[in-house]
């Protein structure tokens, strides 16, 4: 059966290093999030770096996710001091569990200060497709799939969580 990649992607205010109370509020919250998270029905994996260095993503042995990637318009820092992103690799049952996994609990609680901590782009802020049951994601596919989203739309291939693509490439109902 297949299984909904979700990729998220956005551009912090402030590096992930910087010591200011933002920063730290995000990360402290977002360790939480992640817990929480993973307890959710529908949720399958999610990318983790094989020696799990905190704020390290480039460089970082990913294993079956890939090397980390990033969308051509990521313009800020790639080194641990510098990089201000934040990025998930994630798989679930459906783009219903992800939906709501996403707008409940502590990630909704992260949603509503997302302003806070993350500057306004102008491009989407996740992107999700189909992968067979025996494929792992890459980062390099959400990334493909988040600039498709950005320059053409949705697609079977690339897709939001509100306007959503079944396995087959029919418009999905009741996710968003």
């Amino acid at each position: 059966m297949p299984q909904l990649a979700l990729y998220t992607f956005g551009v912090l205010k402030s590096p992930l290093a910087d010591p200011a109370p933002l920063t730290g509020e995000f990360y402290a919250l977002g360790e939480a999030v992640y817990r929480e998270i993973g307890r959710h029905p529908g949720y399958l994996a999610r990318a983790e770096p094989a020696g799990g260095d905190r704020g390290l993503l480039f460089g970082a042995d990913w294993g079956a996710w890939g090397e980390f990637a990033v969308p051509a318009w990521y313009g800020k820092g790639r080194t641990v001091e510098t990089t201000a992103l934040a990025a998930t690799l994630s798989l679930w049952t459906g783009p219903r569990p992800a939906f709501d996994a996403v707008h409940t609990g502590l990630h909704r609680t992260a949603l509503n200060r997302r302003h806070d901590w993350f500057e306004r782009t102008g491009h989407p802020s996740h992107v999700a497709w189909w992968v067979p049951d025996d494929v792992t994601p890459t980062w390099r596919d959400g990334v493909r799939g988040l600039e498709h989203l950005h320059d053409r739309g949705p697609a079977p291939h690339a897709f939001t969580l509100h306007r959503a693509f079944a396995p087959d490439g029919t418009p999905a109902t009741g996710t968003g």
